[in-house]
């Protein structure tokens, strides 16, 4: 009888880190030990603390060892799992009960990180091992797709999931069920359902943590949504630098036919449903799901005007359910646990909770659930641990490129829709960057813009060119070269944007400009008026120079310029020839006394 089970995370963060060496040393170790009738090493998928990893629980007791390096797992196998006694040094301890000396060890509940959370997209994320279908059967797998097919109609379902409260994860926030009404209410012999796996934006990774941690859920999520919307064909559309999500998907679709879970006649309802998987080749505009569909029907990734919307011809013409990743996989627990369990959490127009992949100046990276309606505050100093170095919190950027920034005087705002919207950002698929008072926000500005930029399908001028047009003018802003007369026109072009560009990508392309000028329109001042950067990042705007009272003539600063900018002798003050500074920094990391400052 197995009394303990290791869990090794196999998602992407983990295995980057060399996470399959050590689940292939567990095993090992284990035999040697000859426990493997006793202790059974399970792959999982991310447990979320991606700062930590690669991270190794041991169950029941749940100890939660981070950074696991290959030569740390014969000590764990030989004290933890053959005498019982917790390897103390390698476990996670950045806890308050570790620091008032409350407990021994830590498990994943006690942690700030893991306690304010609430899982349910992530529900068997790090808990199961996603390659093996029975496994997600143990946790209620399948049940809900049994349950509506054999107890609701497709009429129920729908009311279920709309008395839910839920909203798409995947970008406005537009209700699930009235999309899924509006293809059932279509009359054609062929419908579809679509899942958007594409998750394009910088720093995003909530979709391909869900893939590859639980992909059953979103299979079954599909089968119920196809049988609501009257839809035989599913397909998952995946950008194919997700290569462990693919691996997964397609076993676990391997799996469910092979189980009748798929396929003609499930659960002998007289329900047809199969489901096949797309690969797009990292398009940002094949997020965008008429692009999507037109990539999946094998053409050129671009938008299509909308009417008709994809309810009423999506995808090879016929009507189309499209939803993300993170909607779908909230969907089976609605079903199996009924819409008052989905809906009595977060806000009155805001229902459930919401992944966020935590990413940026933040202690804690990785990937977060919370209701909706928990503060920012409460994301960015306890769950994420607050900003490393002593640093002040500046602002967080959400929704990627279509987002927008929340300065740090507004982060006790509440997290959902329409609170986001009202301030000029958004919910987006769920990226959030944190930022620090190092910060340049009208860098980060020409960061998202510049991306936009390279990722424009190019089909319409508002976004081709416009957006160019909108890039040329921050880089000229944050090159000192930018007058008042180009703020002016950097904030009516972005409107002409908003107003004129075909699809939601290019309509939202310019938020990222607005909101950091409306909410820090103080530093693009200075960089028009005063030629300065306040933060210290745009270089042409910036000046390094050497405290003569602080130097202490070691040299070291001039050894380490790549360009010879730096002269003097030994213990003499040096000084530099702005001329040829190219204000790479280097020096100032080099002097050990503090003499080099950069203004």
């Amino acid at each position: 009888m197995v009394r303990a089970q290791v869990l090794v995370c196999g998602g992407t963060g983990c295995t980057s880190s060399g996470s399959q060496s050590i689940r292939e040393e567990f095993e090992k170790q284990i035999e040697n030990y000859g426990l493997q009738d006793e202790v059974k090493v399970v792959k999982t998928g991310c447990f979320g603390l991606c700062s930590l990893g690669p991270v190794v629980i041991v169950y029941p007791d749940g100890t939660f060892y981070s950074r696991v390096k290959k030569e740390n797992v014969e000590e764990i196998v030989s004290e933890h799992l053959l005498k019982g006694r917790v390897v103390e040094r390698l476990v996670y301890k950045d806890v308050d009960e570790i620091s008032k000396g409350k407990i021994d060890h830590v498990s994943l509940s006690d942690t700030n990180f893991y306690k304010a959370q609430k899982r349910v997209a992530l529900r068997n994320c790090g808990v199961i091992n996603p390659e093996n279908i029975d496994e997600y059967i143990a946790m209620d797998g399948y049940a809900a797709l049994g349950k509506a097919l054999t107890e609701m109609t497709p009429e129920q379902v729908i009311k279920e999931i709309s008395d839910s409260g839920l909203r798409g994860r995947g970008g406005g926030g537009f209700p699930t069920g009235k999309k899924w009404s509006f293809t059932a209410a279509q009359k054609a012999d062929q419908k579809y359902v679509v899942c958007n796996a594409d998750e394009g934006d910088p720093g995003a990774f909530m979709d391909r943590s869900v893939l590859e941690g639980d992909p059953h859920a979103v299979l079954e999520a599909m089968a119920i949504c196809g049988y609501a919307t009257g839809a035989s064909e599913g397909y998952i559309y995946v950008r194919a630098e997700y290569p462990i999500a693919v691996k997964r998907l397609k076993i676990a679709i391997k799996q469910a036919r092979e189980y009748g879970l798929l396929g003609k006649n499930i659960f002998n309802s007289g329900f047809d449903f199969d489901i096949f998987v797309r690969l797009g080749a990292g398009a940002f505009v094949c997020g965008e799901e008429t692009a999507l569909m037109t990539s999946i029907e094998g053409k050129r990734g671009e938008p299509r005007p909308r009417p008709p919307y994809p309810a009423v011809k999506g995808l090879f013409g016929k009507p189309t359910t499209e939803n993300n990743v993170e909607t779908f996989a909230n969907v089976p627990q609605i079903i199996l646990k009924g819409a008052e369990f989905f809906n009595s959490m977060g806000t009155e127009k805001s229902k459930g909770t919401k992944v966020f992949a935590l990413g940026g100046k933040i202690n804690n990276t990785g990937l977060v659930e919370v209701p909706m309606g928990t503060t920012l505050r409460q994301i960015v100093e306890d769950i994420g641990g607050g900003i490393p170095n002593g640093k002040k919190f500046k602002a967080a950027q959400t929704g990627g490129p279509s987002g927008g920034c929340i300065p740090a005087s507004m982060i006790d705002i509440q997290i959902d829709y329409d609170n986001l919207v009202s301030q000029g950002a958004m919910m987006g698929s769920g990226g959030m960057i944190i930022m620090d008072e190092d910060t340049c926000m009208v860098d980060i500005a020409k960061f998202f813009l510049n991306f936009t930029v390279d990722e424009s399908c190019g089909k319409c001028t508002p976004c081709r060119v416009g957006t160019r047009r909108l890039y040329e003018i921050l880089e000229k802003i944050t090159s000192g070269n930018g007058t008042l007369d180009d703020l002016d026109k950097m904030e009516k072009l972005c409107y002409y944007i908003k107003d004129n560009a075909l699809c939601g990508l290019g309509q939202t392309a310019p938020n990222p400009v607005l909101s950091t000028y409306k909410r820090f329109r103080e530093e693009y001042i200075a960089h028009v008026v005063d030629k300065k950067c306040p933060a210290g990042v745009c270089k042409k705007l910036l000046t390094i120079s050497i405290d003569a009272d602080k130097c202490r003539g070691c040299t070291a600063c001039a050894r380490t310029c790549p360009v010879g900018a730096i002269s003097g002798t030994v213990r003499k003050p040096h000084y530099i020839d702005q001329s040829k500074c190219i204000k790479c920094g280097a020096c100032m990391e080099k002097c050990h006394f503090g003499a080099i400052s950069r203004k």
